[in-house]
């Protein structure tokens, strides 16, 4: 047999990625992991998680060197989100919306605008959100009524937003809107809004299930103006960019997903060593071992995949659709099937917020949901396999 193909030999984690995984592990586990629980039950953001992220310099590690950033690579970007979802979910949206809304940016904006924005973001004076669905436009992205008319040297929004995690906390917003009406998708272009630009509000708080530390909200646009040179990339070419963002930004949130079950499976093992029925740990029954193998091979299986997604992204690979979509959909349905088993795992104590699972759980539940329902990304897959 010969030489296997580099193509083919998608990654293999190299020292410096385990490194960076222990040291967010570390960190996750000291700084982050006390606070996870009263995060949740104040429904509060995780001001400790973001000021420890920033202090390491994990708040954004994407950010190419030249921008001030770290210029780690997207499978780096992903072990972050992971390492941090495992302890606490909420505080991985730091990372991981960071991630989504400064992507377009990366992709398609002038070097000015990455300038001028990347920075703030790299040293973790700002954050960054993404902001493309509405209320009559979520999986129907392109029917957004966000709209956008150049006036002189600006650009004037109008329209409403929804769904944008971290908002009121951001500094700068990722935002499509509508400039040509007639042209469809094709009409779309992304801009970059600063929260003190004049006509931009953000709205309350919403009431979720899950992901309570992280603010979801809607964000307002009334004549919003903006510098002309906020555009980013051409004219038109927004809903572009938004669709090659997901193909980078869905496999981190595989990552998530993954972090969320590997946090559930940590717990359920210490949980069946620890606790004794019928004279015996529970580790001792076959039926719970099998359970427990089930939810480790389910883990692992979606890590491998996430890993697979990022490496290729990382790469630039053409037709990322499938794997990117593929990731994020395996995992997140195993974050849901594992973190339900742990709670099952745990019975009672499970059901209880004296153990994490039952938040994990919540938690879980949104990664099937947000960059694209599991159904949207099963659509993503078929059209994928039966093109041509």
């Amino acid at each position: 047999m010969g030489r296997v193909d580099p193509a083919f030999d998608t990654y293999r984690l190299s020292d410096e990625h385990e490194a960076l995984r222990d040291a967010v592990r570390a960190l996750a586990e000291k700084e982050i992991a006390p606070h996870a629980a009263d995060v949740d039950e104040r429904v509060r953001f995780p001001t400790e998680a973001h000021e420890a992220l920033v202090k390491a310099g994990f708040q954004a590690v994407i950010i190419p060197e030249e921008y001030g950033g770290q210029g780690a690579d997207e499978l780096a970007g992903c072990i972050v989100i992971e390492e941090v979802a495992r302890v606490c979910t909420s505080s991985s949206l730091i990372p991981a919306v960071n991630g989504l809304g400064m992507t377009p940016i990366l992709l398609s904006a002038s070097d000015e605008l990455k300038k001028r924005v990347l920075p703030s973001i790299a040293t973790g004076e700002a954050m960054i959100s993404y902001a493309l669905s509405e209320r009559e436009a979520g999986s129907d992205a392109a029917a957004m009524k966000t709209r956008a008319r150049r006036d002189g040297d600006d650009w004037v929004l109008n329209g409403t937003k929804c769904w944008i995690t971290n908002a009121g906390e951001s500094t700068w917003y990722t935002v499509m809107a509508v400039t040509d009406p007639g042209k469809g998708a094709n009409g779309i272009s992304a801009f970059v809004v600063h929260r003190d630009d004049p006509g931009f509000e953000v709205g309350p708080k919403e009431r979720k299930l899950g992901i309570a530390g992280s603010p979801t909200r809607e964000i307002y646009f009334s004549d919003c103006r903006m510098p002309a040179d906020r555009i980013i990339g051409a004219e038109g070419t927004g809903f572009k960019t938004a669709l090659r963002t997901l193909d980078h930004t869905r496999p981190t949130i595989g990552a998530q997903a993954v972090g969320i079950a590997q946090g559930a499976l940590d717990i359920a093992v210490a949980y069946a060593k620890e606790r004794k029925q019928f004279g015996k740990h529970l580790a001792e029954f076959q039926g719970l071992q099998f359970m427990l193998a089930d939810m480790a091979m389910k883990v692992e299986a979606a890590r491998q995949l996430v890993y697979v997604a990022a490496s290729r992204a990382e790469r630039g690979e053409p037709n990322l659709g499938f794997i990117s979509s593929a990731a994020k959909c395996l995992a997140s349905d195993t974050a849901m099937s594992v973190t339900t088993d742990a709670v099952q795992l745990l019975g009672g104590a499970g059901y209880t917020k004296d153990f994490p699972v039952e938040r994990m759980m919540r938690d879980a539940k949104i990664t099937q949901i947000y960059e694209g329902t599991n159904q949207i990304q099963r659509l993503v897959m078929a059209r994928a396999l039966l093109k041509g």
